[in-house]
């Protein structure tokens, strides 16, 4: 039986680390709102470029943009959005494992003749491939300070200057996509070249356009922007999904710590009452040997 100060101890220590934890978790479940409704307007934006993009794509037979044209994939580069923090259950661990996995499942040659490169968004993927001696490109931990469309921008024309030169035949993006405080949906997307819109039948008999100047001419505006707000709603999504896991994950250390404290408490007062009754049993027996 643990003596009374040790169990004391344990339940300052515990209710101490309860107190952290709500607290977190009350912070977490402020920054969701805010990056919950930063997605959510981004996301039929998104949609609709996407959308008109994919119509006015359709008609044309070729683009002469350079983030269309494919290449063989020898040299590949993946873009890995992570967070800065810990304490957010298997958030990070999740999105690590699925960009291994895709590098061991699908580019797994590139790998071994040094031509799998890494952009990381968020300090925890980047130490952890800085570790491993992966090819890091850049530091991009700063973007969370203030996360905006301009700050994402940089990141993205970077690697569009890049597979423009040639650095890059192919790029994968990595992230967590948010769809409620529970759960977070591990995302693997082709970055560049854009991909093919599917369904382009259907779209091109559904919608009309008046366009001016030139369709050509719209698609390559439209081109480089939709590649845009692609890795800005990849970085808004896991974000977003990065508050809901701390908040997921520290309501439920919360609730073990309350259970913890429990266990601590029936254990204190099982060590006070054994205490107890020792002390009694020595006044008894003391008492017995001076009447004897």
């Amino acid at each position: 039986m643990a003596n009374l100060k040790e169990v004391r101890i344990r339940i300052s220590s515990v209710q101490s680390t309860q107190q952290i934890t709500k607290a977190m978790k009350m912070v977490s479940a402020a920054k969701l709102k805010r990056a919950t409704n930063a997605i959510v307007q981004l996301r039929p934006y998104a949609t609709k470029l996407k959308e008109i993009l994919g119509n006015l794509s359709a008609n044309l037979e070729g683009s002469s943009s350079p983030f269309v044209q494919e290449r063989e994939p020898n040299k590949v580069l993946i873009v890995i959005v992570s967070s800065n923090r810990g304490l957010a259950g298997a958030f990070n661990m999740n999105v690590i494992k699925a960009a291994n996995n895709l590098i061991s499942d699908k580019y797994s040659e590139q790998y071994k003749n040094g031509n799998v490169s890494i952009i990381s968004i968020g300090k925890k993927s980047q130490d952890f491939y800085e570790k491993r001696g992966y090819n890091i490109i850049g530091n991009n931990n700063e973007v969370y300070t203030a996360l905006t469309f301009e700050n994402v921008t940089k990141i993205t024309e970077s690697i569009m200057a890049g597979f423009k030169k040639g650095e890059f035949d192919k790029v994968e993006l990595v992230y967590n996509r948010f769809k409620n405080a529970a759960m977070q949906i591990i995302t693997t997307e082709q970055l560049l070249p854009l991909p093919k819109t599917e369904n382009v039948k259907a779209s091109k008999t559904q919608v009309d356009y008046i366009l001016e100047p030139t369709q050509e001419e719209i698609v390559k505006e439209l081109i480089p922007k939709s590649i845009k707000i692609q890795l800005y709603k990849a970085v808004l999504d896991s974000h977003a999904s990065e508050h809901g896991a701390r908040m997921t994950s520290m309501d439920k250390a919360t609730e073990n710590a309350g259970d913890l404290l429990k266990a601590l408490k029936l254990s204190y007062n099982q060590a006070r009452q054994a205490a107890i009754t020792t002390e009694l049993s020595e006044i008894v027996s003391g008492a017995a040997a001076l009447n004897g």
